[in-house]
């Protein structure tokens, strides 16, 4: 069996699965309290379905982009087991997590993640011969990414009624939008992840980090304080 974990968008979410076949899960809506609340989570659903922790095979996560602290949070937690059970942890991107349920249209898939200060996260997928990423994740505002699209594409992921128009206004028929856009992404997380488990494919854990568009606010903070008095910081505009 395989444990899947996302934690990386508004839904939180942890399943439990049988070759990349989801066979319970735990769906929520984030409360920016993940550190207290994943591990009693994880071990109700274990107990809830009689599965032992040391049968698990292999854990996939949910790599980003996403929120600084959940995604430090739920790394953590698949890092710490995999280590101490000894089995493969496979990373899969959240943009992609969102878009594979909608790899049968044969569809451009766009999906989109809030990021907050007007930005999306955003990517672009599309299922021919095989499912594959045909613009790595990015941020852009709403009206830019219109602009950048010339072709029928099928949008998903966290798309509130205000931004859904704004897609309509710009883009008419060449945008598609399900009624449902979000749904929950640990069946897509556990059939991508198995699907890399199968051929072999796995994430060294020492070196595996999350999947961050911009620097934490943390981290920008911290470089300006320990600047020398007088000296500023630059940034390149090139």
């Amino acid at each position: 069996m395989e444990l899947a974990l996302d934690i990386s968008s508004k839904i939180n979410s942890i399943s439990i699965s049988k070759e990349g076949k989801i066979l319970n899960e735990m769906v929520w809506s984030s409360s920016h309290n993940e550190t207290v609340e994943i591990i009693p989570k994880l071990i109700r659903l274990l107990k809830q379905n009689q599965v032992k922790i040391d049968l698990l095979q292999a854990i996939f996560i949910a790599i980003g982009p996403g929120r600084f602290n959940s995604l430090r949070v739920g790394l953590g937690i698949a890092k710490g087991l995999s280590y101490s059970l000894s089995i493969p942890l496979i990373s899969i991107g959240t943009l992609n997590i969102m878009a594979h349920p909608f790899a049968n249209t044969k569809l451009q898939v766009c999906p989109i993640q809030q990021a907050g200060h007007n930005t999306v996260a955003t990517a672009i997928y599309q299922q021919n011969n095989m499912w594959h990423c045909i613009k790595p994740a990015y941020l852009s505002t709403l009206e830019l990414l219109c602009n950048g699209v010339e072709q029928q594409t099928l949008f998903c992921g966290e798309i509130d009624d205000d931004m859904a128009n704004i897609i309509k206004q710009h883009l008419g028929s060449l945008a598609v939008l399900p009624r449902i856009s979000t749904i929950s992404n640990t069946a897509s997380l556990a059939s991508l992840g198995w699907e890399q488990f199968v051929n072999g494919k796995q994430d060294n854990i020492a070196t595996l980090q999350p999947l961050y568009l911009r620097p934490p606010h943390i981290t920008e903070s911290r470089k300006k304080n320990n600047m020398p008095k007088g000296q500023h910081q630059s940034r390149n505009t090139n």
